[in-house]
């Protein structure tokens, strides 16, 4: 029988990109839903990796369109859809030094960046903003400026009233990001980690698809999403995770009793982050 078969929907990834430049595209989230995908998030690839050189804020406006055209095409593929996340990835403010930018001309470009960003979810293609900070050395203007790209990120999602996906540092402990976000009117719940462990504490986890961080997570008893954080790129295919896993995690899961873990995995936590009904979105 075929597994998809078998598990329960929906079943939602909280964190995939589609490359529909130099990647599989909507046929990634084709692969998804055979195996019993229901629901995606798709993020923008860094802006760089779809060949944009950005030197304006409305320059962010062509990997955004892009994001939003293929995850159109991946919603038509679902038996519930997708939604775009859009932001700036913050590993740009390097590649932005490497241009010769100074730290404050490429602050003000990202947190441009950001406001283009604000301005999909508030006209409503986009659902979310992504933002962060490097997850690598950085010396202390390139992260004090980083962060202030985050905190705008939070002003900017409070005001249009959305979630802010971050792309951070390895670790567990983040309640000081969630006092900055809530400190400038977005709440706790509003902040997700992206790639996270089990057991972070602050934002709400979006937990990669590996069993031993989902047992930690269900351990953990709270709130919590599933991703893979598949990256689209053909010269690494599956990485990090490949499309098919957090439909087989789910069913693994599903299979070992874990069904409530799964409601607030794919139900119950991005209705509370998201304000998104994947139930009420299933068949289209």
């Amino acid at each position: 029988m075929d597994p998809a078969a078998e598990l329960d929907p929906p079943v939602l990834d909280d964190h995939m990109h589609l490359d529909p430049v130099n990647g599989r595209g909507a046929d990634a989230a084709r692969e998804f839903a055979r195996v019993g995908g229901t629901h995606l998030l798709v993020l923008n690839k860094p802006s760089w990796s779809l060949g944009t050189d950005v030197q304006a804020p409305e320059d962010f406006r062509e990997p955004f369109d892009l994001t939003v055209e293929v995850t159109r095409e991946a919603s038509e593929v679902l038996e519930g859809r997708a939604w775009p996340v859009l932001g700036v990835h913050p590993a740009l403010i390097s590649k932005l030094l490497e241009r010769g930018f100074d730290v404050e001309d490429a602050r003000v470009l990202m947190q441009g960046g950001i406001d283009v960003a604000a301005e999909y979810v508030a006209d409503g293609p986009a659902l979310a903003i992504k933002s962060g900070r490097p997850h690598y050395d950085v010396d202390e203007e390139v992260w004090a400026a980083s962060n202030a790209v985050m905190r705008h990120a939070f002003e900017r999602a409070a005001e249009v009233g959305c979630a802010v996906q971050l792309h951070t540092e390895s670790g567990e402990e983040f309640t000081e990001i969630i006092e900055w976000a809530e400190a400038r009117g977005l709440p706790r719940e509003q902040v997700v980690k992206h790639f996270a462990g089990g057991r972070t504490e602050g934002p709400v986890p979006s937990v990669i698809a590996r069993r031993e961080e989902l047992d930690a997570a269900i351990e953990h008893e709270g709130p919590f999403m599933m991703e893979t954080d598949f990256i689209d790129d053909p010269d690494r295919p599956g990485a990090v995770l490949g499309p098919k896993t957090v439909p087989k995690r789910s069913l693994a899961l599903q299979e070992d009793g874990h069904g409530e873990a799964l409601r607030t995995a794919h139900v119950e936590t991005p209705a509370r982050v998201y304000g998104i009904d994947t139930e009420a979105t299933l068949g289209g």
